[in-house]
C-alpha cells in the first residue's frame, strides 16, 4: 500500500469517527465541475509585453486540445469556454466535433467589447447610439453561436467607463447600459442565461459603468430571472468580503457563476489559491452551507479565468484545479449541525474552531482516493509532467510571436 494510501485509510477513519459520511463527500467531490478557460492556454502578458512559450496554443483547436489534457488529469474538467472573436471559426460544427473526441464540451461564451477601436468610449454604454448598435450586434452574434454550439451562458464583462470627470452624463451611460442590456436580454433563447461581471476598475479608471456588485445585482433585477451575478474573485478592492457578497446572492437566487483566480494588489489573474487560500475555503463553505437550504436555486457555473504569464500555461491550469477541489474537500468536512449550534449559542471560539479545524485538514489523501476511484493518477500535476505532451507541444509547434489577444485585464 502506497503512503497516500496509508494516509487516506487513516484520514476515513478520522472523519468517520467526526460524524462525516466519507463515501458522500467522495461522490461530491466527483460530481464536481470546473470549465476551465481557451485564452488560459494562449500566450498572454501584462500591458507592456507578451511573454511567449514554446507551445503555447494558437488556434481554438490547440487551446481545446491542452484544456482536455486538464480534463485528462484532473477528470472535472470537461468543458472549455471560449472568447469571440480570439476563438472564432468558420464551421462551429467541426469545433464542435473535435472538442467532443476529445471529451470536451464548449463551455461559456465570451463576447469581447473592448478590443475595437470604436469602443474607446466604451460599448454597450457609449454615448454614439451608432457604437452601442455595433456592441449589441456582437453580443447577439455570441448567442447565436452559443445556441449553435449548445452553450447555455453568456459571460459578459464590460471595460465600459471613463478616466477623466466630464467625459460623459454618467445618468446617461447607466440609461445606454440598461438599454442595451434589455435588448440583449430579450434576444437570449429560453435556455440561455446572461452572466454580469463586475469589476471596481481598469480600464477606466475614473468612472467603471458595472464596478461592483450591487451595480450587476441591480442590472440583473431589472433584466429578470435569466440574468445572474458573475463574481470574478480578481475584481474587488483590497480588504473585500468576497464570501459575503456570495453569501447575499446565493440568497437572493442571483449568483451565477464565478471566475476563479487569485491576486495580491489588482485583477493580478494569478493562478487561484496562490495568494490567499484561505479565503477561497470560506467561499466554498457558503456554497456548501447554502445546499442545505431546499428553497435556493443553485446553478452557478464555476469556471477558472487566469491568464498567468508566467507558469507554464497547462500546468498552471492545474494547479488551480486542485486548489479549487481542495478548498471544496474541505469545506465538505464543515460540521453543519456543530456550527449551526456555536452560532445559536454565540459561541464565537467555537464556530471559528470549527471552520479551522475543518480548513487544517490535509485533503489531498482524500483527493488522491477520489482520482484513484475515477482511474485517474493520484497526483494530477506529476502525471502530466511525465507523460511528455508538453515536450510534444513545445517541439510541434514551437513558439510564437504573439498572444492569445488577452494581454491582462
Amino acid at each position: 500500500m502506497s503512503s497516500w494510501q496509508d494516509s487516506y485509510k487513516l484520514l476515513a477513519d478520522q472523519l468517520t469517527d467526526r460524524g462525516v459520511n466519507v463515501e458522500q463527500v467522495k461522490a461530491l467531490l466527483k460530481a464536481q465541475r470546473i470549465e476551465t478557460p481557451s485564452w488560459g492556454y494562449g500566450d498572454s502578458g501584462t500591458r507592456f509585453k507578451v511573454f511567449a512559450q514554446a507551445g503555447a496554443a494558437r488556434t481554438p483547436f490547440e487551446k481545446i486540445a491542452d484544456a482536455a489534457q486538464v480534463h485528462r488529469f484532473t477528470g472535472v474538467c470537461p468543458s472549455v469556454a471560449l472568447h469571440i472573436p480570439w476563438d472564432l471559426v468558420d464551421d462551429w460544427g467541426e469545433l464542435q466535433g473535435y472538442a467532443e473526441s476529445l471529451g470536451m464540451t464548449l463551455g461559456a461564451i465570451n463576447p469581447n467589447l473592448f478590443q475595437d477601436d470604436a469602443y474607446k468610449l466604451g460599448s454597450l454604454a457609449n454615448p454614439d447610439h451608432g457604437v452601442r448598435l455595433k456592441a449589441i450586434a456582437h453580443v447577439l452574434e455570441c448567442i447565436a453561436i452559443a445556441e449553435t454550439v449548445g452553450s447555455d451562458i453568456i459571460s459578459l464583462w464590460l471595460a465600459d467607463g471613463t478616466n477623466y470627470p466630464g467625459t460623459d452624463n454618467i445618468r446617461s451611460r447607466k440609461a445606454h447600459l440598461e438599454q442595451s442590456l434589455r435588448e440583449i436580454y430579450q434576444s437570449l433563447p429560453a435556455r440561455q442565461r446572461l452572466l454580469i461581471e463586475y469589476k471596481f476598475y481598469e480600464p477606466a479608471f475614473y468612472l467603471t459603468d458595472i464596478p461592483d456588485w450591487g451595480t450587476a445585482y441591480a442590472l440583473s433585477l431589472k433584466l429578470g430571472q435569466r440574468a445572474q451575478v458573475l463574481v470574478d474573485l480578481g475584481h474587488h478592492p483590497q480588504g473585500t468580503n468576497v464570501e459575503q457578497i456570495v453569501g447575499f446572492l446565493l440568497a437572493e437566487n442571483k449568483l451565477g457563476g464565478f471566475h476563479f483566480n487569485n491576486r495580491k494588489y489588482g485583477d493580478d489573474d494569478l493562478t487561484t489559491g496562490s495568494i490567499n487560500p484561505y479565503e477561497l475555503f470560506l467561499i466554498y463553505n457558503e456554497l456548501v452551507d447554502a445546499t442545505r437550504d431546499p428553497s435556493l436555486r443553485q446553478d452557478v457555473a464555476y469556471m477558472i479565468d487566469q491568464s498567468h504569464n508566467v507558469k507554464p500555461k497547462i500546468e498552471a491550469m492545474i494547479q488551480s484545479v486542485m486548489q479549487i477541489q481542495e478548498a471544496y474537500a474541505k469545506a465538505l468536512l464543515v460540521s453543519r449541525d456543530e456550527l449551526t449550534g456555536y452560532q445559536v449559542e454565540g459561541a464565537i471560539v467555537e464556530g471559528e474552531e470549527c471552520l479551522r479545524s475543518a480548513y487544517q485538514t490535509d485533503v489531498r489523501p482524500l483527493l488522491a482516493q477520489v482520482r484513484a476511484e475515477m482511474g485517474l493518477d493520484p497526483n494530477p500535476l506529476a502525471a502530466f509532467r511525465a507523460g511528455g505532451y508538453q515536450k510534444e507541444i513545445a517541439a510541434g509547434r514551437g513558439r510564437s510571436d504573439g498572444g492569445s489577444g488577452y494581454q491582462g485585464a
